[in-house]
């Protein structure tokens, strides 16, 4: 059964958690992210969504509030282009039970409806196939692969690009950012 998922935003009571939820995933999460220090990994989460160019957005269990991953959006560029990238990451023990799956048409609704981006793409090591998983099923296309792409773990680390357009998924691209889908809820 897939899970019910909400996103939102964090805010400052979620530090804890998500500080507890980070550690506790560091084996989950290696090779695949770069460890950093938990409470400015934290600050960096909570200062993306003060910028016009990031949104990050906690993946949250509908039922008990639990947060089980987090999903960003980077680098968003709006006019001729509105693109952004998509980061995410999910945390123990709620990696590989279908919450990043049930989240991401919430995501993908933000950003093309909310938003009005027209291209969102997902920057993966060849090696994670769980998160190539998630992007396939999600309906995103490989479009290329860049060798050398991130600096992660003391080392450049090779990429596959899977994109996202806003007509593949289903979404009018007329440009004008649309009614608002109601996928984010605001913070709690």
């Amino acid at each position: 059964m897939t899970p019910r998922v909400s996103l939102r935003p964090p805010v400052e009571g979620d530090r804890a958690e998500f500080i507890d939820r980070l550690l506790a995933s560091g084996e989950l999460h290696d090779p695949w992210l770069e460890p950093g220090e938990p409470a400015a990994w934290f600050e960096r989460l909570l200062g993306r969504n003060r910028s016009e160019t990031d949104r990050s957005l906690l993946v949250c269990d509908a039922a008990d509030g639990s947060i089980a991953g987090v999903m960003n959006l980077s680098q968003i560029v709006m006019g001729p282009f509105r693109s952004a990238f998509l980061g995410y990451y999910a945390f123990e023990p709620f990696a590989g039970r279908g919450y990043m799956r049930a989240a991401m048409p919430l995501l993908l609704r933000y950003a093309f409806d909310d938003l009005g981006l027209h291209r969102v793409q997902a920057n993966v090591q060849p090696g994670n196939e769980a998160s190539i998983a998630l992007v396939r099923r999600a309906g995103f296309h490989r479009e290329g692969f860049s060798p050398r792409y991130l600096f992660i773990r003391g080392a450049w680390r090779d990429h596959e690009q899977w994109v996202m357009l806003a007509e593949d998924a289903g979404r009018d691209d007329g440009g004008d950012g649309g009614e608002n889908s109601g996928a984010v809820r605001g913070p709690t």
